[in-house]
Order: C-alpha cells, then sequence, then structure tokens
C-alpha cells in the first residue's frame, strides 16, 4: 500500500457569508466572475441547501455549510472518486478528535450509524479534460439535527466542545478537502482507505432483495453480494 500523502496546503481563496440561499449557487457566481480554484465559501446559514437528488439539506446556524472548487486530475479514469477521496480526508481530520467515522458509500460520513456529514461532488469539464473539483459539504457541528442524524459537539460528547465550534470546523474541513486533493491520483490508495472505514450494515436492499456488502471494486462501486452472485453499485452524480 502506498503511504499516505502528507497534507499539501492549498492557497484558498476564502469567503465566508452570514446567510446565503445557496453556497453552491455563490460558489458558481464566483467561478463565473473569474476566479480561479481551489476557492471556497462558507456560510453560517443556509435557506436552500440542497443534497444528492435535490433533497433538502436543512443548514441553520452552528454547522459548517460549505462549496469548494478545487485541482483534480484532468482524466477521471485515472483519479480516485472525488466523493471517496473527501470522505477520506474528512475522517481523517474527524479520527484525530478521537472519533470513528464509517463512510456510507457513497458519500457520506456516519457515526455510531448516524449522520454526521454529506457529501455532493462533481467534475467540471472542458474539451472532453475535467478543469476542476468542486464539492459541497454540509457538516454538523453544534447545530440542531433531524432523526437519523448527530453532531460533532453529541459525538464528542460535549455540548459547546470548542473542535465543534464552526470555524474550528471548517479548517479541519479544509484541511480534509487538501487530502482528497493531494490523493486524487492515487485511486487504489482512497479505495483502501475507505474499505478500511466502509459502513457494513446487516443487509442493503437491490432489486427489492437484501444484499450483503462486501468491498469497494477497483473503480470506488460497491461490491453486493448475494448467494453466489455479485453486483457492482456504481452512483453517477
Amino acid at each position: 500500500m502506498r503511504r499516505i500523502p502528507a497534507d499539501q496546503p492549498l492557497a484558498w481563496r476564502l469567503r465566508v457569508l452570514p446567510v446565503c440561499a445557496s453556497t453552491e449557487l455563490e460558489l458558481e457566481r464566483w467561478l463565473a466572475a473569474g476566479v480561479q480554484p481551489p476557492l471556497a465559501l462558507l456560510a453560517q446559514q443556509q435557506r436552500h441547501g440542497h443534497g444528492q437528488q435535490g433533497r433538502v439539506w436543512q443548514s441553520p446556524p452552528g454547522g459548517v455549510w460549505l462549496s469548494a472548487a478545487l485541482p483534480w486530475p484532468a482524466q477521471p479514469a485515472e483519479a480516485a472518486s472525488l466523493a471517496l477521496a473527501a470522505a477520506v480526508g474528512i475522517a481523517l481530520q474527524l479520527e484525530s478528535l478521537g472519533l470513528k467515522p464509517q463512510i456510507k458509500w457513497p458519500n457520506d460520513l456516519l457515526i455510531d450509524g448516524r449522520k454526521l456529514a454529506g457529501i455532493l461532488p462533481r467534475l467540471r469539464w472542458r474539451g472532453g479534460r475535467v478543469r476542476y473539483a468542486q464539492l459541497g459539504v454540509g457538516l454538523n457541528g453544534l447545530n440542531r439535527v433531524p432523526a437519523g442524524a448527530i453532531n460533532l459537539a453529541e459525538a464528542l460528547g460535549q455540548r459547546q466542545h470548542p473542535q465543534a465550534q464552526p470555524a474550528c470546523l471548517a479548517a479541519r474541513l479544509l484541511r480534509g478537502l487538501e487530502w482528497a486533493a493531494a490523493a486524487a491520483d492515487q485511486p487504489e490508495l482512497v479505495r483502501r482507505q475507505v474499505e478500511q472505514r466502509l459502513w457494513q450494515p446487516d443487509g442493503i436492499e437491490h432489486n427489492g432483495e437484501l444484499w450483503s456488502v462486501a468491498g469497494l471494486a477497483a473503480d470506488g462501486g460497491l461490491r453486493l453480494c448475494r448467494n453466489n452472485t455479485e453486483v457492482v453499485l456504481i452512483r453517477q452524480f
């Protein structure tokens, strides 16, 4: 297994807003104005945040609601999965706090089976080549959370834990994305790191049947097994 790359700080251009409709929309405007990545835009609160498949992502004060654009390999076939690389980078930051996060394929982070963070990844193209990677990340810090979720303060066992403060948490999140950028050209490294943290419930429903999680395929797809049959799920964002 290849050595995990050292953190490579990026020269972030950073904007912080007290409130906005969507950090994704604000980042798009920033990019459209010609500002080049790496960029990160944080909001203390979002009014219309969204996750995968357009689902509403509650974004009240106390959490970290971020959209970022960062360098990525021009040929995605040779690159790691963007969502999984980001998940590993963030997980490493959480582990440095003594937590044991799990990665729920393809783009969530869990603590004790409860959702702590979600990642919405996209690759931006021009002329058949990737220009840069773009991610939306929601990470629960001190904010109230819906049923089935958890915030970092609760995970750390202290209602107002200093590391759960949005400013501290945002800094860790950016370092996690820097890990992802550094590991972008090492898909096998990312795959193995994900497998070490992969959430494996008792069963996953697929086509009306329960399957067992067997790990990840070489391309980052989720391997499911049932009896003597194996399928690989691929998630396209």
